[in-house]
């Protein structure tokens, strides 16, 4: 886990590779042959910091923030398919880093700062899908992840029919240091000094013909395609019944999505 200037932190661990992962490109295709020009699943929300920088807490004192932002994204989910589906889910801080502890060894905890070294994205998936993580309901409220499968972040198509069949995709990237240091969109220019700082892990909640759309450090951020391409080292589709299957138009309705979960559980028993 690496800390960084002006109170923002990464967390993101080197990707696991796992061949037996279900990849959705080809299935994608298939049931959203048609892309849409453009998707913003969460436009104009108010985001949290959900502690992945220093902030102020409740009591208006300073609050170190820690390398969860692989739990901000699983957050950042909940908030973007239950808000597009009926009322938005927001989790706590708490909740957040109660994730995060959940899917590090040894357990992340806040009092214990040589615990904070980041979480691996597979590692994530497969503890909420198999365990499902915290969130706010009945006691013990949890969410959990239908099934999930990789996608190509190279391939255009394949990033933008999950964004929009799916209600978004949770990415990881090899973030440079400059992204740390400024609110300024994330454009790849190979003249700059994009030396890496780390990996981070981020949503994605919409795009467009020049960008797509996410939200890091508590506040919204666009990021180009060429960024995408140049900087994103493992993209997964997520699918969520217990949060997104109330939704008609681009994204899944109820047969299409039982028919992608059939042949991705099919694939995993293979």
């Amino acid at each position: 886990m690496t800390s960084i200037p002006k109170t923002r932190f990464l967390g993101k661990n080197p990707a696991k590779i796992d061949r037996r992962t279900f990849k959705m490109s080809i299935p994608l295709s298939r049931f959203l042959p048609t892309i849409p020009a453009s998707v913003n699943w969460a436009p104009n929300v108010d985001w949290p910091m959900w502690r992945n920088g220093d902030d102020i807490g409740p009591d208006g004192m300073p609050r170190r923030g820690f390398g969860c932002c692989t739990q901000v994204s699983v957050a950042s989910a909940i908030r973007t398919w239950t808000g597009a589906a009926q009322a938005p889910i927001l989790l706590t801080d708490d909740q957040v880093l109660a994730n995060y502890s959940a899917v590090t060894s040894p357990p992340f905890d806040p009092d214990q700062p040589a615990t904070d070294r980041g979480a691996v994205e597979l590692d994530v998936l497969n503890h909420w899908s198999r365990f499902g993580l915290a969130m706010p309901g009945s006691q013990p409220g949890r969410s959990y992840l239908t099934a999930y499968g990789t996608i190509d972040p190279r391939n255009r198509q394949s990033v933008q029919r999950a964004i929009a069949f799916l209600g978004g995709s949770y990415i990881g990237l090899s973030l440079p240091q400059w992204c740390c240091d400024t609110d300024d969109d994330w454009n790849y220019d190979p003249q700059r000094d994009n030396s890496i700082a780390g990996g981070h892990a981020v949503w994605l909640h919409g795009y467009d013909a020049d960008w797509l759309y996410l939200n890091t450090w508590g506040g919204p951020r666009r990021m180009s395609w060429g960024f995408l391409r140049q900087f994103c080292d493992e993209a997964y589709g997520l699918v969520s019944r217990q949060h997104f299957s109330d939704i008609h138009g681009v994204s899944p309705k109820g047969e299409a999505l039982d028919d992608l979960v059939t042949e991705m559980r099919a694939a995993s028993d293979a």
